[in-house]
């Protein structure tokens, strides 16, 4: 079932006589084209892109044999409202959560007569969690590609590299292999900068101790998302030390990773082995979160979860548990993990974890 029957499905279902969608990422979800001009617009019996003549041929191409009709109207708003009419659309729900304010105020002037509502969002959000084995692939190759850059960087690394020498050639050869550009901006940091969770990469030589270095690649519109942390250097006793406490608590959790175990439950594997390692508030973020066509997505991992929120088929998650220890160094390791849509678990990332010493 492609993604547009599922939310004409969904808006039967709810109730929802059409929706007018407005981010480019849940757009390119629905339609499989990325554009950044326009809309697209679905009502119970029809689907309309709307959008301007630069990209009407890419558009038609990218939705030929499918029910998307393309449209190029001089005054899109205007031209929205006349389909809407037309359909006898009385009521017309948009993104809540991605939406500008002032957006918002423009589409709701136009729409003579017609009220809006504000649960699109929540709508599509409920579709991308669950992802599909199309989808599921997508993400494979972009971790192949991330796995590939992990394999290259090694031999990249020297002591005359800087942080951001690493981080650039990490996002080029990416993109070199295939990826239409990265996921997130790349985290590459070392020494004491590394107990910074979200580093920025400076232009400084690579410092003596962990490294770590957080990146992805995006394929057809879908992320990948893997963190591994080297030593420059050799590891002392209390490194190794520490270095293991995050792999056990990283692979430990994975172990538990299956249909029906609880987000919340999985969080407190990791968290337990690194508070009883005595790394005591060292690990401050969610073992997890979901990925998909954003870099961070339902469902969480996480301490807040839920109760009742379990990993279910169409999942994908990532396992990232780390220590930081602030103005000292910082280590964290992280796999992407779906629930496949057979209910089998699958680790799209396939980098060594055993410490690695440059």
């Amino acid at each position: 079932m492609s993604h547009l029957s599922r939310m004409i499905e969904a808006m039967k279902t709810q109730g929802m006589e059409a929706a007018i969608v407005t981010s480019e990422i849940n757009q390119r979800y629905l339609t499989g084209f990325a554009y950044t001009d326009g809309y697209a617009v679905v009502t119970q019996n029809k689907a309309w892109l709307v959008t301007d003549f630069r990209y009407v041929e890419a558009a038609e191409n990218a939705t030929k044999g499918s029910a998307w009709e393309v449209l190029t109207p001089k005054k899109m708003l205007a031209t929205i409202s006349e389909l809407l009419h037309g359909e006898g659309v009385k009521t017309v729900a948009l993104e809540e959560a991605t939406l500008p304010l002032s957006e918002y105020e423009r589409i709701k002037a136009a729409l003579v007569d017609i009220e809006t509502t504000n649960n699109a969002s929540a709508l599509i959000d409920g579709l991308r969690l669950y992802k599909d084995d199309e989808e599921i692939a997508l993400m494979q190759k972009a971790q192949d590609i991330a796995d590939a850059a992990f394999t290259h960087i090694l031999t990249y690394i020297n002591p005359d590299r800087t942080e951001i020498d690493v981080a650039l050639e990490l996002e080029f050869f990416m993109r070199a292999h295939g990826a239409e550009c990265v996921s997130f901006e790349t985290i590459a940091v070392s020494g004491a900068a590394s107990s910074l969770p979200h580093g920025v990469p400076r232009p400084v030589k690579l410092e003596k101790g962990f490294f770590t270095m957080d990146f992805g690649a995006r394929v057809n519109g879908y992320c990948s998302d893997m963190t591994r942390t080297i030593v420059i250097g050799k590891a002392d006793d209390e490194i190794r030390r520490l270095y293991n406490t995050v792999l056990h608590a990283q692979t430990a959790s994975l172990a538990a990773c299956a249909e029906g175990v609880s987000c919340k439950q999985l969080d407190t594997i990791a968290r337990d082995i690194i508070e009883n390692a005595g790394y005591h508030g060292a690990f401050g973020h969610s073992l997890g979160h979901g990925v998909g066509m954003y870099i961070h997505e339902a469902p969480r991992l996480s301490q807040v979860a839920p109760d009742d929120l379990k990993l279910a088929r169409g999942h994908v998650v990532t396992f990232e548990p780390g220590i930081y220890l602030a103005g000292k160094y910082g280590c964290r390791i992280e796999d992407m993990v779906a629930i496949t849509p057979e209910g089998k678990v699958h680790n799209f990332t396939h980098s060594p974890k055993e410490l690695i010493e440059l």
